[in-house]
């Protein structure tokens, strides 16, 4: 039975997968490689530093990993400012549902803290969450349980009563690992994603039954 319902953050929430995708290019670039959309999908979900080390290995980028986190962290934030996003259809309604049930929520996203909030911040949202854990705050970031763990702890909550909502692989994985019941968006900016391992897949979020849960 739901006890708790977490959402990923990236492509579930908002669709910042494009965004983040121009920055990655950019500051590969900036730092001396050329790598293309196909080369990032392999990393989607995974915690920003941890992504920038493989990247650096593979690709051969110049400088220190932190600072071209760094540098990438503070563009995604300002075009996330100046952008005119909005939740990914469906996400409200999703919200509305969960509430009425009495259902807590919470966000366990990859992203820096700085920047999950400023999107929750955005969309107005922010209150919703009984809970809001970075990648960045646990040992070890998706695909490892960690963070999955580590807010069902928070939220006291056994993990099994659980149900995640992820569009990357990574992320996918992270929640089972967890031991959590996990639906699969086929987001359309996320890239070919693996999500076989889920209970069950999803094209749109309105097809998710809140009372099936």
């Amino acid at each position: 039975m739901m006890k708790a319902f977490i959402f990923d953050m990236d492509g579930v929430i908002i669709d910042s997968e494009p965004h983040h995708v121009e920055v990655e290019i950019d500051t590969a670039k900036r730092y001396g490689a050329t790598i293309t959309e196909e080369d990032l999908a392999e990393y989607t979900g995974m915690v920003s530093l941890d992504m920038w080390e493989r990247v650096k290995e593979k690709h051969g980028l110049t400088g220190e990993v932190r600072d071209i986190h760094e540098h990438a962290h503070t563009e995604k934030l300002k075009r996330l400012k100046e952008s005119d996003l909005t939740p990914i259809k469906g996400i409200p309604e999703l919200m509305k549902k969960l509430s009425e049930r009495n259902i807590p929520m919470a966000v366990a996203s990859s992203s820096p803290r700085a920047y999950i909030e400023a999107v929750l911040q955005k969309f107005n949202i922010e209150d919703h969450f009984t809970s809001v854990i970075s990648g960045e705050e646990v040992d070890q970031g998706k695909p490892a349980p960690d963070i999955y763990l580590e807010t069902a702890s928070v939220l006291g909550v056994d993990p099994k009563d659980c149900v995640v909502l992820e569009d990357s692989h990574n992320g996918a994985r992270s929640a089972k690992a967890a031991g959590m019941t996990c639906i699969g968006y086929a987001a359309p900016d996320a890239g070919d994603q693996d999500l076989s391992m889920t209970d069950t897949v999803v094209q749109a979020i309105e097809e998710i039954d809140v009372d099936q849960l």
